[in-house]
């Protein structure tokens, strides 16, 4: 069975590392494989995580996604999937529902009747809903829909700092707002940012990695050090911060530690974009 790590899952699927890794932590996906004694995603995984991206986008927000697939794995536990029953009762609406056993059904177990003919489904004016009351992670997953384009990382920005003022210890939404202020080259405001998350949570992979990045910048190369090691002590096949540390080792005149991270970075992902560099200071 092929598995897939963190990076991989989100490369393909186009989301951060960080948004899976907080939808991990939070229990929405698990990953169900393993590449040597490490979790890693299953294909069935990445099904259920685009099923959340789906609903996502359509406006689903996500702590109904939680909801619904809670219900649904207690009210209909002969369901397997939960996450990837869920769909939207008609398109355009935000309501949820599963088909099952030649019927659709609520996750919460209330049978849904559908009167409307084929004929009159265009033409019917549907009530208006009352406006959602968005909480911190609602923010923050509105966030992460925004980050990626420079033409809405204002309205990323707006989208974190809601979450914040929600959950002011949300360690996540820091570390996020922090890489978009990077991006944007306001590195002080990033480097608050990520310094925040880790007061909340030392042993958060991404800020660890983004301050060992922005402590590299500045030539505070023993301080990098213990950041990037940090990172590999939470995950060891963090690919980045292998290529990172070897970098950084050559720079100090340190080659025995360096080759030990290229040889490492070959191992978990012999074709990746580095592959060829580190093969050539290996050789």
């Amino acid at each position: 069975m092929t598995a897939y790590s963190h990076r991989e899952v989100a490369r393909i699927l186009k989301i951060s590392p960080a948004r899976l890794r907080y939808w991990e932590r939070t229990a929405l996906v698990q990953p169900s494989a393993a590449r040597g004694s490490r979790p890693a995603f299953a294909f069935r995984d990445l099904v259920r995580i685009k099923s959340v991206l789906g609903l996502l986008e359509r406006g689903v927000p996500l702590r109904r996604i939680r909801r619904s697939a809670s219900d649904l794995a207690r009210r209909l536990p002969e369901v397997a999937d939960p996450l990837g029953a869920l769909r939207l009762w008609v398109e355009g609406s935000s309501r949820v529902v599963v088909e099952h056993g030649g019927g659709l059904f609520e996750p919460g177990g209330q049978m849904v009747l559908d009167f409307r003919s084929a004929a009159h489904r265009g033409d019917e004016i549907a009530p208006l809903a009352p406006p959602a009351v968005l909480s911190g992670a609602d923010w923050f997953e509105r966030g992460c829909g925004l980050d990626s384009n420079p033409g809405t990382w204002g309205e990323a920005i707006e989208a974190y700092r809601c979450a914040l003022e929600l959950d002011p210890d949300f360690a996540d939404a820091h570390c996020n707002l922090g890489t978009v202020f990077y991006n944007q080259g306001r590195r002080g405001a990033a480097m608050d940012c990520f310094r925040r998350a880790l007061e909340i949570e030392p042993l958060h992979l991404e800020a660890n990695f983004n301050v060992a990045n922005l402590l590299e910048e500045h030539s505070a190369s023993e301080a990098a050090l213990r950041h990037y090691q940090t990172v590999l002590r939470v995950d060891p096949l963090y690919e980045d911060a292998h290529v990172n540390l070897a970098l950084l080792y050559e720079k100090l005149g340190l080659g025995g530690k360096a080759r030990e991270h290229w040889r490492r970075y070959l191992q978990i992902d012999p074709g990746g974009p580095w592959s060829d560099i580190a093969r050539r200071h290996l050789s």
